[in-house]
């Protein structure tokens, strides 16, 4: 049955909000194994945008079949994350892009190689399109080739942060002074006061990942959930370094011995495949719930968590704090 939005009506209107229609400045991206139809769904009643993951998905078929779900679960606009990177195993871009303008999709997030062979299939349909970058000459390349928003990813960020290792509060300012479509802010943000951070250094919206897998319709095990609140901000292991394809993900037994791997001379990806492979990750981890049982993406945003609430409860409270913030204490300062 399809839900109807229970989002609260905001104050905050920025080029974001305006351009992409969406009620609140807050945006889930694509996450691997949890973007799908139950959590999707719920961000988007909740009034904020969230995308499905087109590859959690096995077929472009299996996708047109999820975004069919999300359409049941809700009557506000969500999108679609599809991340390009070179894979053992070739992987049908174009079939999957075209599912999705079946599908009636109309927002899209890139990630990871050139977005540029899909562009003009999407502009020909009508799909506005957000890359994910993690630099600014990144954003800039993006924004030259036609995308309509950047989503720019500081080092704080779970996934792969790139190798500058510039956190956010730089950042997301040094993109906001050369970007000229909406930006929005990643890494780090699970608060109001994170938003009013990112919206006072230049964004037009925040982007988060780790803060919606603890929340109550994230589809991963309970586990995983209250380990997120259990950690602090130091919970998180950078690899993969070694091998040129910087990750960042949750501390824990495989992540470390992953590492202790890496520092030693000679090491290649060959020799962490077991550990760090995708499927045994979301077998073990996200579908059993054991929490040292492979790798799971997690960022420094844990340690600014401490509950499980529901997506609508979540983004209120994130609106509510940033309003508060913006009028009362932020303005108070003022005499």
């Amino acid at each position: 049955m399809r839900c109807a939005s229970t989002r609260k009506e905001s104050r905050m209107r920025t080029r974001f909000t305006t351009e992409f229609g969406i009620k609140h400045p807050v945006v889930c991206g694509g996450m691997t194994a949890v973007g799908k139809a139950e959590l999707i769904s719920a961000v988007a009643n909740a009034g904020a945008l969230g995308f499905l993951t087109a590859l959690t998905q096995p077929t472009p078929e299996a996708l047109s079949r999820e975004i069919a779900r999300t359409r049941d679960l809700t009557d506000q606009p969500f999108g679609v994350n599809l991340t390009i990177l070179p894979t053992v195993n070739p992987v049908p871009y174009d079939e999957y892009r075209d599912a999705i303008i079946a599908g009636g999709v109309k927002i899209v997030e890139t990630a990871g190689a050139n977005p540029e062979p899909h562009l003009p299939t999407f502009k020909a349909n009508g799909v506005k399109v957000i890359h994910k970058a993690v630099a600014v000459r990144h954003a800039l390349k993006a924004q030259r080739l036609g995308v309509d928003a950047i989503s720019i990813d500081g080092f704080e960020c779970a996934g792969h942060p790139g190798d500058d290792d510039i956190p956010g509060l730089v950042l997301i300012n040094a993109a906001a002074r050369q970007v000229g479509i909406p930006l929005i802010a990643s890494g780090g943000f699970a608060d109001g006061a994170g938003l009013v951070a990112a919206l006072a250094l230049g964004a037009d919206a925040i982007n988060m990942g780790t803060r919606f897998v603890a929340t109550a319709e994230a589809p991963v095990h309970d586990n995983v959930k209250r380990q997120i609140v259990a950690n602090d901000e130091r919970s998180t292991q950078i690899i993969f370094r070694e091998f040129r394809n910087t990750a960042r993900v949750a501390k824990n037994a495989v992540s470390q011995q992953i590492a202790a791997i890496g520092s030693r001379p000679g090491s290649t990806f060959d020799d962490v495949a077991h550990l760090a492979s995708g499927e045994r990750g979301r077998r073990e981890v996200l579908g059993n719930g054991d929490i040292d049982g492979g790798l799971w993406w997690a960022g420094q945003a844990q340690g600014l968590i401490d509950d499980i609430p529901t997506c609508g409860e979540l983004v209120a409270r994130i609106v509510a704090d940033a309003e508060e913030l913006i009028g009362h204490r932020l303005a108070g300062l003022l005499r």
